[in-house]
């Protein structure tokens, strides 16, 4: 297996043409199966360069399966990996042993992550042992907090000090990397993927029926499921939905409530008699894209939804103390808020009665890119695998 890590470096000094190269795409949840779906689809239009292999953890099996059939796409080998209750521990242990056997079999030049889950690190930790290099989508998120989130930011600091490139969604995560040493060659400034995604989707006549009835320029749309806002801070989320409801009886609120029980066993205690909210089973893809695209703002602690709000012209108030993609702050499409019932209905109560501001927040430029971030990854990947020439718009961002 020696041979795929000296086939990357050789591809490099000489840039010796030679294709197609076989890459070993993993994916264990929804969002790496949404973000990581423009780049399959887009390395399977070139079959002289790529011969692509996705490999499913299965880490969240039926939110896994769901996203990659939106876009057409299913796994050449799934593990099956997915245990109820199961630990960060014993996960990670099963789907490096797991993965191993995987690439053993495939045979990859090189194993593609994306993000920061524990499939992310497990994953990246087998192909490095077999000496297989590494590409890492969405590189340079940080919170500059372990903590917060947990695992997310121990594992994409982890997924850095393995792979040998790195897919740098923005400016800024790309500063991240390269204060932390890594090699300036080996940094693509590539955009997000996520927006790809979005664009490719057609949301017309994607709204799911049971919510048809809505009038969602009046409706709020919420998710939570992170762990630092399990217990206490999803009480007080509940509390601020509470209030607000019963302030504005016009308003509503959808809330595809998480299959982690400690999400839905408190939601539903907490908001299951309000007539306001619609507490629904997790929305597939496209139909929540659509239901996000049409409400009135949206309230969340996703990271990917944090990435689709400003991707879908929609204010975001995100529902933790920092986050790893400052950009949607500084940008003026989000805001932190936290988890206080004050902070929340106040910062709600402005963006309701404040049309002006409500328009600036909703109109910001994109901060995650111009939907090109797929195309620039398969680029950047036929170059250091295979010596194809890029044009200088990719060499700049390469450099």
């Amino acid at each position: 297996m020696s041979t795929s890590r000296t086939r990357f470096k050789k591809s490099q000094r000489a840039g010796r043409a030679k294709a197609p190269a076989r890459i070993a795409i993993m994916v264990g949840t929804r969002p790496e199966a949404i973000k990581m779906a423009p780049v399959i689809n887009e390395m399977r239009r070139r079959p002289g360069a790529f011969d692509v292999r996705v490999i499913a953890t299965s880490q969240h099996r039926e939110l896994l399966a769901q996203a990659l059939l939106e876009f057409g796409i299913t796994a050449d080998r799934d593990l099956d990996l997915m245990e109820p209750g199961q630990s960060l521990g014993r996960f990670a242990a099963r789907c490096i042993d797991a993965v191993t056997k995987a690439l053993v079999a495939e045979q990859p030049d090189l194993v593609l992550v994306q993000g920061d889950t524990t499939t992310v690190t497990a994953s990246a930790m087998a192909a490095a042992y077999l000496g297989i290099p590494v590409g890492h989508v969405e590189a340079g998120l940080r919170s500059h907090d372990i903590e917060n989130p947990f695992p997310e930011e121990l594992n994409r600091k982890m997924a850095t000090s393995i792979a040998s490139i790195h897919f740098a969604p923005t400016s800024l995560s790309r500063r991240n990397l390269l204060d932390e040493g890594v090699a300036v060659d080996r940094v693509v400034l590539s955009g997000n993927t996520v927006v790809d995604a979005v664009r490719s989707l057609d949301l017309s006549d994607s709204l799911p029926a049971e919510l048809r009835d809505l009038d969602l320029s009046q409706t709020i749309v919420l998710t939570t499921h992170r762990r630092e806002n399990h217990g206490a801070p999803l009480a007080r989320i509940c509390e601020a939905v509470r209030q607000l409801v019963r302030e504005r009886p016009e308003l509503r609120v959808v809330f595809p409530v998480h299959p982690n029980p400690q999400v839905g066993a408190v939601v539903r205690s907490a908001l299951g008699d309000l007539s306001q909210v619609r507490l629904i089973a997790p929305l597939a893809y496209r139909p929540m894209l659509a239901l996000l695209s049409q409400c009135r703002l949206i309230l969340t602690d996703s990271g990917g939804i944090q990435e689709e709000a400003p991707s879908l012209g929609k204010p975001v108030l995100i529902l933790r103390e920092v986050t790893e993609r400052p950009e949607v702050v500084s940008s003026g499409a989000g805001r932190l808020v936290g988890t206080r019932v004050d902070v929340i209905v106040d910062a709600v109560r402005g963006l309701l009665s404040d049309p002006a501001e409500y328009s600036r927040m909703a109109n910001v430029k994109n901060p995650f890119g111009d939907g090109r971030a797929s195309a620039m990854i398969a680029d950047s990947l036929e170059l250091l695998l295979l010596g194809r020439q890029l044009t200088p718009r990719h060499l700049v961002a390469i450099a």
